[in-house]
């Protein structure tokens, strides 16, 4: 009897949080322009245009495991792995899908998530096209939507990177097997 209390106390808690989308058009319309023009800022390669759309304390976790605070902190990963003198990706697109609309917590909070495709050419030449997940949280602050928090991921065990390199492990490993023989055939015939 009392888990059953519990429940309806952690239920009616949660009530008055979450708003229902039907009633919040116009909030998630906003937030459909945030997402449109991060995109659009992201595809031109305008590092201005992106940290734009971040709150000034914001935390992005990228795919490769960096975190970066703040914009400043979005701004030199960026030129690190973008513009800088040792970068390593070349050009970068991505197309993001929202699993469903974003979890609204009163009028200025909210959480999305979903999934990219994201297009990478490294420096080195290598092109792939990456599957990912994402999450984010986005606040209301001076009248603006803004991406304080943003998490991007990938499968570990399965991903384009992860299969070029069993690709390279594979072809050496076939080339070293092949070699062997050919040098221990002239082995054993200089033996003879």
């Amino acid at each position: 009897m009392k888990c059953w209390r519990l429940m309806m106390l952690l239920g009616v808690c949660a009530l008055p949080c979450s708003l229902p989308a039907e009633e919040n058009k116009e909030i998630h319309d906003e937030l459909r322009a945030l997402r449109n023009g991060m995109i659009a800022a992201i595809d031109k390669g305008d590092i201005d245009q992106m940290t734009s759309f971040l709150a000034t304390n914001c935390v992005v976790t990228w795919q490769d495991a960096t975190v970066s605070r703040g914009r400043d902190g979005v701004r030199a990963y960026y030129d690190r792995m973008m513009t800088g003198p040792g970068r390593i990706v070349q050009s970068f697109k991505t197309s993001v899908a929202v699993d469903e609309l974003t979890i609204l917590y009163n009028d200025d909070t909210g959480i999305s998530f979903g999934t990219s495709v994201d297009q990478f050419k490294l420096t080195g030449g290598l092109n792939f096209e990456l599957h990912g997940r994402w999450s984010a949280t986005l606040v209301k602050q001076e009248g603006r939507w803004l991406i304080a928090s943003c998490h991007m991921s990938t499968n570990l065990f399965n991903n384009p990177l992860l299969n070029a390199a069993k690709r390279t492990v594979y072809w050496a490993g076939g080339l070293c097997l092949v070699a062997g023989i050919i040098l221990g055939l002239l082995v054993a015939r200089k033996r003879k």
